[in-house]
């Protein structure tokens, strides 16, 4: 019945939240429901799943400067923040918006329906006790969540003595955020064998990893050379994926620098980085919907899998031994479903890790392959999503880009703090004098000999000296675009002095405006001419 209207009415879902959580809800949960995938690979989603912001989830080893980089962002403190060199982040902390400051606790957190945390219930009260939610008013929080974690530490004591499965948590953690930042100080690199099992099982997710090497100010340029490159090799023994992770190298804090060589780099490192978080509230729908596609292909080879195990199973005798069996033959079971239903070997789920939950399973429970189910999937999949894509773009289209506000975020906004302030094209925004006539004495030695008729050089003469500075003919175009500013084909000595300034801008690894900035329009042409 529901499929039938779904495809009648194309303008059945509001946006892109009520969408996926219908689509949930009546086509990919009672496929995971029958299949019991639940117990397996993730729980169920719930509507806060689907109305949650963005969260970003802070990991690294103990003092790495997890707590003190939220607090950089935020610049404000936080409800049960404690920082220091020691390990002092003991819990997972949830640090959310509200109308007042305030800490709602593990196991009152479990219970709210309006927060996406009730699934964590499972993992008991040693979890609880070390999980809360910090809420205040601070407008970075009024877009992303952020989640700060217990500091990783060396050796088996620790993980012994955390009484929950540590890197199960961040798993389900990862699962549900928008983007995982791991964190390294420039003075300890040495990856712990917890944090190398942390980061193995986040192995799913590296779209969503970034990297963050923080405390580089304390370093040398050289040593940090050296650091840098050894954190590279680390984390691809470690990652194993062809691509490389996306290293932002910085000093994350509001203290001057202690070794300011490398202010510069810093600064651009800052900045892409904040381009990067805040381009999550914007991507958030597109994520959620790329989250359900990759559980729907994992829950359709799942329900393969349990209902071939069904199949094998006898009816009346040697049912124990034939499940051992069929559990050491597993392997086989995985090659025979991708050879019969054209799946991905990179879809199946890992081979150990199914093999030991299947032991605490009866496979006489199990339920034999329902075709209509699986067809409600492959639907949703092939259909449905295509529908709700052009409603990911629509909500994209009618956000702003930049959407994080306040905190750090303000700083590099405007001003001449911002980012690039007073370099490149934007060297003398705020001087009276026209910046370009500094140099003009020297280039207009040059345009003379380039012989000016009427006070002009034709685009053929000015050519030939542009060319000198080996620039690709695209970068070249746009200059003589933007210091042709009467649009008359020719150039006077000003517009001349003006090129040859943008091929200084471009020479010194800045980029070039889009438009003429006013600053740069040549004294004579302004309030005359216009920049398209």
């Amino acid at each position: 019945m529901f499929r039938k209207t779904l495809k009648k009415d194309p303008e059945l879902f509001q946006n892109v939240s009520d969408g996926l959580r219908r689509l949930y809800r009546t086509k990919l949960f009672p496929l995971e429901d029958t299949y019991r995938f639940h117990d397996f690979h993730s729980p169920a989603l719930e509507d806060a799943d689907f109305d949650n912001k963005p969260m970003v989830l802070l990991v690294g080893q103990y003092s790495t400067g997890k707590t003190t980089f939220i607090r950089h962002l935020m610049e404000q403190d936080f409800p049960g923040m404690r920082i220091g060199p020691e390990p002092t982040t003991d819990s997972f902390i949830a640090v959310m918006h509200g109308d007042q400051d305030g800490v709602i606790p593990g196991n009152a957190l479990v219970v709210d329906p309006k927060k996406p945390f009730r699934k964590l219930n499972a993992f008991g009260n040693a979890f609880l006790n070390r999980f809360m939610c910090a809420q205040m008013p601070n407008p970075v929080l009024e877009s992303i969540s952020i989640i700060d974690t217990p500091g990783i530490l060396s050796g088996e004591k620790q993980r012994i003595s955390r009484g929950y499965d540590f890197a199960a948590v961040l798993e389900w953690f990862a699962e549900r955020v928008d983007r995982i930042i791991l964190l390294f100080d420039a003075h300890k690199l040495d990856i712990s064998d917890e944090f190398s099992e942390v980061i193995r099982a986040l192995k799913n997710h590296e779209d969503k990893m970034r990297v963050v090497l923080n405390k580089a100010d304390q370093i040398s340029t050289q040593q940090l050379m050296r650091v840098y490159g050894a954190l590279m090799w680390s984390l691809g023994k470690i990652i194993n994926t062809p691509e490389v992770v996306r290293v932002y190298i910085g000093s994350f804090w509001a203290q001057p620098l202690l070794v300011p060589d490398n202010r510069k780099l810093f600064e651009a490192e800052e900045q892409d980085l904040f381009v990067d978080i805040q381009s999550l509230p914007r991507n958030a729908a597109l994520r959620k919907l790329n989250d359900l596609i990759k559980r729907a292909r994992l829950a359709k080879v799942h329900a393969y899998i349990i209902s071939s195990l069904k199949k094998e199973m006898p009816s009346v005798f040697g049912k124990e031994s034939k499940k051992k069996e069929l559990i050491a033959n597993l392997g086989e079971i995985y090659h025979k479903v991708e050879k019969e239903h054209n799946i991905s070997p990179g879809d199946f789920p890992n081979l150990a890790k199914m093999q030991e939950l299947l032991n605490g399973h009866d496979f006489t429970k199990f339920q034999n392959l329902k075709p209509k189910l699986l067809e409600a999937v492959e639907d949703m999949l092939a259909n449905d999503i295509a529908r709700l894509m052009a409603l990911v773009r629509q909500e994209e289209a009618n956000m702003p880009s930049q959407s994080v506000k306040g905190g750090a975020f303000e700083g590099t906004m405007s001003g001449p703090f911002g980012h690039g302030y007073g370099e490149g094209a934007s060297e003398g925004i705020d001087e009276l004098e026209w910046v370009v006539g500094r140099d003009k004495p020297t280039y207009d030695e040059i345009f003379y000999t380039l012989s000016p008729i009427n006070g002009k050089v034709t685009g053929a003469a000015a050519k030939k000296e542009m060319v000198k500075s080996k620039l690709p003919n695209s970068v070249l175009g746009k200059i003589w675009k933007l210091a042709d500013v009467d649009k008359d084909g020719l150039l006077d000595d000003e517009e001349f002095a003006l090129a040859n300034h943008l091929i200084k801008v471009k020479l010194e690894g800045h980029e070039l405006p889009a438009s003429l900035p006013d600053h740069l329009v040549p004294p004579s042409k302004r309030g005359t001419v216009q920049q398209d």
